[in-house]
């Protein structure tokens, strides 16, 4: 052996080594950084929520609080007024999460625990009016259609709206954000009351619950809504339009408790 393929030899086994070594560490800092977290339950994915900040919460500033106070004010109520389990939703008519809850979550909460007497849902408005102008005409309909007839005809109004609410948004096939006026989709909305048997006409106009949505929108700011979905249930914050099992874990605690 030559001289020049002895020293070829021993560059070969040094680059095959430190190649060994670097992949040995990276495999390891995957189950101690990475995939760790994801085993342990430490994701930092919680749900889809609109206009909630992207960036991670920057160190020295304080996460979600386990207690927040948030009022049922006089807004709907589905199920036993006497409940021991509260949930307040803050939610937005235009918001597509919000629908996602409604349709993929709410279902599952309502026959395990509403219709059974454990729990009750009460519906507060969080309209996010830079992004969904029909937001706010559409919780005030729901208003004007329980002046008619009632909780249980705010929450019929309540289905009708989720369930046409890409014909509220203007039908956009991206789902983007349709931008108009404060009474955009007001003819749709007076229109599906009408269909449920409710005459909101001159009650949508006169914009008699334009204050009431907008308080609504302040109770969630203080009590720490900063997009939605966003419930308080028994005073525990949760945030975005989580699984059936995120709200099992914690109505159940509270019934237990």
């Amino acid at each position: 052996m030559s001289e020049e393929t002895g020293i070829s030899i021993k560059k070969t086994t040094l680059w095959k080594f430190g190649t060994f070594l670097f992949l040995g560490l990276f495999v390891i800092s995957l189950f101690t950084g990475g995939f760790g977290n994801i085993l342990s339950g430490k994701s930092s994915v919680n749900g889809n929520v609109v206009a909630v900040p992207s960036n991670p919460t920057p160190t020295g500033v304080p996460s979600q609080p386990s207690q927040v106070s948030a009022s049922v004010d006089d807004d709907a109520v589905l199920g036993n007024k006497d409940a021991p389990v509260t949930i307040i939703e803050f939610s937005d008519y235009q918001c597509p999460f919000c629908r996602k809850f409604w349709t993929e979550t709410l279902p599952s909460i309502k026959t395990e625990y509403i219709d059974t007497g454990k729990a009750k849902l009460v519906y507060r408005d969080l309209p996010l009016t830079s992004i969904h102008p029909a937001a706010q005409p559409a919780a005030e309909a729901a208003e004007c259609a329980r002046e008619k007839g009632g909780d249980s005809a705010y929450f019929k109004m309540h289905d009708k709206i989720f369930q046409e609410q890409n014909k509220i948004d203007g039908g956009d096939p991206n789902n983007g954000p349709v931008r108009g006026t404060a009474q955009f989709g007001a003819t749709e909305l007076k229109q599906w009351a009408k269909d449920l048997g409710y005459d909101i006409g001159s009650c949508l106009d006169s914009g008699k619950y334009r204050n009431e949505i907008q308080k609504d929108l302040a109770d969630a700011t203080a009590a720490g809504g900063q997009g939605t979905p966003y419930f308080v249930i028994n005073g525990k914050p949760l945030s975005g339009a989580q699984p059936f099992s995120a709200f099992k874990q914690v109505i159940d605690a509270e019934l237990s408790g």
